[in-house]
């Protein structure tokens, strides 16, 4: 009988059924995460509340749907469907929706920052 194999480790979920933890008005997001990485599901609402903010983990941003502008060191960037950026450690930013659709925002850390440890708690066990 053969022993553990790399499949062991497997995890499957699907966004829509993770729980969401809601921010504030017109936010919520949910996690997932890997040894080293976190990725983060945004749910972002046209006229949310923008919260500039800097965290020492490099971001990369996907969005999956609909228009965001992104503010980082006082440079506007506006993405859409498809859009990528790059957000480097310790930088000032934020980003808001365009108008009127809910926004789908991928966010990828790395490291896993730890103020967002709380959205993976579901999967703690594999990682322990």
């Amino acid at each position: 009988m053969a022993g553990p194999g790399p499949t062991d480790q497997v995890q499957v979920f699907n966004w829509d059924e993770l729980e969401r933890e809601h921010v504030r008005p017109g936010v919520s997001r949910a996690g997932f995460r890997g040894d080293n990485v976190l990725m983060v599901m945004n749910w972002l609402e046209p006229g949310m509340e923008t919260r500039p903010h800097s965290h020492p983990c490099e971001q990369l941003v996907y969005v999956v749907k609909g228009r965001m502008r992104f503010h980082i060191e006082g440079e506007a960037f506006d993405l859409g469907p498809g859009g990528l950026l790059r957000i480097p450690p310790d930088a000032l930013h934020y980003g808001e929706p365009l108008g009127d659709e809910t926004v789908f925002n991928l966010d990828v850390f790395s490291p896993i920052r730890d103020d967002y440890r709380h959205l993976v708690a579901y999967q703690a066990a594999a990682f322990e």
